[in-house]
């Protein structure tokens, strides 16, 4: 094999077709992937060195192949450019970023605190190494023991994730592992970066040479541009890619190619262009199309999107993982029983650093309520779970490839992150389920037991009915399929008495198993509606979030947690309060427009979704828990549809037309879904040709895009229409009800908002166009449309008397102080009105 090209094709061609293979046998061996993976992968750098040149000459094939391994060398370039937008990318597009902002906070101090504390605890803990081993405390000793510990301070959570899920963790948990790793990737490698700038300044002799002190403060400063910059870069590119990819609806492949050239432009133009951390750039950007990317893609391209994605996320880490494992035999050739003492040290320091935050910074954000309670159990299969993979051996690659470091600290980078990588992987790897084992997590829990028991035994009385049925139709006897059947029942039903004797099933047990069964089945209607086209995959999305937030709620908090989680979900969200605030102190309307007609078709497909919760409770959860669970299970729900109709119905009052459209386009949805199945079915039965086929999908696809664009929402915040509606500015002439005009500013206030509060200084007085408030007096008083209040405060000057709340949505004229004063001043008969208003409410007390 003469051709360079050839030869590099033959080598990765053979190592896909060796990754192919490896996973079925990772799951057969009940091991991470990335243990298998380093397993092969010394075992072909082992056998390159063992074999040589002329050895691999005579072997045909394989010889070729080996010795296209060796000359395929990874470098480190090839990582950063190639490899790792891919991989974060792919892993950012995989979150659910709706689930996520819920934990930004505690992800993002996770991620950043996480890296700090195992930089500099395990850096530390080496440098006590460094000095064992050297016999003195040198500045190049402790930037080079920070430096190591920045490169094994990322983590690969995929071992970790898929044991929760295996296991039913909540996906609060999963989310706050899977979030601060991905963040936790982009702060370590904006440390490393710093970290060997400074390392190079060092040892060529820079101003920090000689043992000069370290600029600390600059570091930091800079570790915050680099971080807050690269959030800023992907961000705007992020959204750039979403407007210019919206258009393309339809059209998979450029949609899809529109991705990748996100991912590798976010990270060179940040990285090479505008000086800021290219990693946190891609981990925003892949976020943002994560977040947008399902409305502005169609649901198809999407779909394939993810698909494609997954694929190249797979190439991309099983390729780093084994060609670096490859690196590991020729690494470790160089090891000294120095680096063995290193090595000691950033194990034992990383796990403290590590045991740290889990421990103790994870249950003060729990006292804070920022984050679930994690049990000791789970804890411990965090932290042991913390594995170290690719990136970290890119990294150290990184180091022993920069000229400007000498050759001794190259040599200790190397070794010592290869070595602690190999500990984490055959070690704490290969232990993780024993661990899990030990702790019990991995076996159901009675309850869980009996409904296992009670699922398979009506599952078993399907199966019976469905086998009798063939039997009768095809002339069989049933008796040899039944008899099994009937005795695996039995022995069932025996289990179940006994578990039931024992009290492992309590009436509140079977409730709780009730309501995770509930918000299950909740979550995938939603899906199940979008899958229909019955729901807009904005609208699946965010109530598939309420309703994975209800099921950690069931799971933490049993019939309350499910409650109060189902609440949340119809308040009002952080994007309606911000668009409120908009409204308010910008005047800027659309935000809120387009915000409530997001809450209306949530609140309409959260009203049939309860509707459908209802019927499966009564029809299957009865059979499976029993009437009296299923009794409480419905009281449960008839309680939460009462509060979501009610929200219905005061968007309703205030927006007939609008909430009328919004049901009738989910019937005309649903409607042009059975069309179109009927047409292909048709089709297929060969009633009708192709060619007919294609013309009516051609009209049904006109008509979708009419019904798939969202009606749009008229506040009705005309200054000049609202004033109409206030009695004592109905009959006023059009010059005057011009003035007038001019000095009121419009306002929308939304159900059991604080408009006025008692005791502040009052600055304007509201006219009620439409809706009510209450005024909280000692006896309350409600006001409707004509009426006005907040006036007192304007003409005598004092602070507010009580506070005003609003009973629904409101829309309100606004007249601040200043314009008081100068219509009170000119308009004698509203000063009389007014005068008389507020002299009746104050003697009214």
């Amino acid at each position: 094999m003469t051709s360079t090209l050839v030869t590099t094709l033959f080598a990765v061609a053979g190592l896909l077709g060796l990754v192919a293979l490896l996973p079925p046998v990772a799951r057969k061996l009940r091991l991470p992937l990335a243990v298998l993976l380093a397993v092969v992968g010394v075992a072909l750098g082992t056998g390159r060195l063992l074999l040589g040149e002329a050895t691999a000459d005579g072997m045909g094939a394989v010889g070729d192949f080996l010795k296209a391994l060796g000359d395929l060398q990874l470098s480190s370039a090839a990582f950063l450019y190639i490899f790792l937008p891919i991989l974060l990318f792919e892993a950012a597009l995989n979150i659910d970023v709706r689930r996520l902002m819920d934990d930004l906070w505690p992800v993002l101090l996770l991620a950043v605190v996480a890296v700090l504390v195992a930089t500099f605890g395990a850096g530390f803990a080496m440098w006590v190494g460094w000095w064992l081993w050297h016999g003195e405390w040198s500045t190049v000793g402790l930037v080079v023991c920070l430096l190591l510990a920045s490169i094994v301070a990322t983590t690969d959570p995929a071992a970790v994730i898929g044991i929760f899920r295996d296991i039913g963790a909540p996906r609060r948990l999963t989310m706050l592992v899977e979030g601060e790793s991905l963040f936790n990737d982009a702060a370590a490698i904006a440390v490393f970066t710093i970290l060997l700038a400074i390392l190079t300044d060092l040892a060529s002799g820079g101003p920090n040479a000689g043992g000069a002190e370290v600029d600390t403060l600059g570091a930091v400063l800079l570790f915050l541009v680099k971080f807050l910059g690269g959030i800023a870069a992907g961000f705007a590119m992020g959204r750039l890619v979403g407007w210019v990819v919206t258009p393309l609806r339809d059209m998979p492949q450029s949609e899809i190619t529109l991705t990748v050239v996100l991912a590798y432009m976010s990270f060179i133009i940040a990285e090479n262009y505008l000086n800021v951390s290219g990693v946190v750039a891609v981990v925003t950007a892949g976020l943002v199309m994560a977040a947008e990317g399902r409305t502005r893609i169609s649901p198809e391209s999407w779909t394939g999107l993810r698909n494609v994605w997954s694929q190249l996320g797979f190439w991309a880490n099983t390729l780093i993982f084994l060609l670096a494992s490859m690196l590991i035999p020729p690494t470790l050739a160089n090891a000294t029983w120095g680096h063995a003492i290193l090595l000691t040290a950033l194990i034992l320091g990383a796990l403290a650093a590590r045991a740290a935050v889990i421990c103790g910074m994870i249950p003060v954000l729990t006292w804070m309520k920022a984050a679930d309670r994690i049990s000791f159990p789970y804890q411990m299969v965090i932290l042991w779970g913390g594995l170290r993979g690719a990136v970290s051996l890119a990294l150290a690659l990184a180091v022993t490839e920069n000229r400007a470091v000498p050759d001794a600290l190259q040599d200790v980078v190397a070794v010592v992150a290869t070595g602690f990588v190999l500990f984490t992987l055959f070690v704490q790897g290969t232990t993780l389920r024993p661990l899990i084992r030990l702790f019990g997590l991995d076996k159901l829990s009675p309850v869980d037991l009996a409904l296992r028991n009670r699922a398979l035994g009506l599952s078993l009385g399907n199966v019976r009915q469905e086998v009798e049925g063939i039997a009768r139709n095809f002339d069989l006897d049933p008796g040899p399929a039944v008899s099994p059947l009937l005795d695996r029942g039995a022995a069932l039903a025996q289990e179940q008495l006994d578990l039931e004797q024992t009290g492992a099933l309590t009436p509140e047990d079977r409730v709780y198993i009730g309501l995770l069964t509930l918000a299950r089945y909740e979550e995938e209607a939603y899906l199940r509606y979008f899958g229909d086209g019955v729901v807009s995959r904005l609208t699946a999305q965010n109530l598939m979030v309420a309703a994975g937030r209800i099921q950690d709620g069931a799971k933490t908090g049993r019939r309350a947690g499910y409650e109060a989680a189902a609440r949340k979900a119809v308040r009002l969200s952080a994007s309606l309060r911000a668009a409120l605030w908009l409204h308010r102190r910008l005047g800027w309307d659309a935000p809120l427009a387009r915000r409530l007609s997001e809450r209306f078709s949530d609140l309409v497909v959260q009203r049939f979704a309860v509707q459908e919760l209802r019927r499966f409770a009564a029809d299957r959860l009865s059979r499976l828990l029993g009437q009296d669970a299923a009794a409480t299970l419905d009281a449960v729900l008839s309680t939460r549809q009462a509060v979501v109709d009610e929200a219905v119905e005061t968007l309703r009052l205030q927006y007939p037309s609008y909430v009328e459209t919004v049901q009738a386009r989910y019937l005309q949805r649903a409607g042009l879904r059975f069309e179109e199945r009927t047409l292909r079915q048709l089709h297929d039965e060969a009633i009708i040709s192709r060619e007919i086929l294609v013309d009516l999908e051609r009209d049904i696809k006109r008509r979708w895009a009419a019904v798939e664009r969202p009606p749009e929402l008229d506040l009705g915040l005309s200054t000049a229409e609202m004033l109409r509606r206030v009695p004592l500015f109905a009959e006023l002439p059009e010059d005057r009800l011009g003035k007038i005009e001019t000095l009121m500013r419009p306002r929308l206030t939304v159900p059991d908002e604080l408009v006025v509060r008692r005791g502040e200084r009052g600055d304007a007085m509201y006219f009620i166009a439409s809706g009510a408030v209450s005024v909280e007096l000692p006896i309350p008083v409600r006001l409707g449309t004509g009426d006005f209040f907040g006036e007192m405060a304007l003409v005598y000057d004092i602070p507010r008397n009580a506070d005003v709340r609003s009973l629904g949505y409101c829309r309100l004229l606004v007249l601040d102080k200043r314009d008081f004063n100068h219509l009170y001043v000119e308009d004698t008969e509203l000063r009389a009105h007014i005068n008389g208003v507020a002299s009746r409410r104050q003697a009214a007390g």
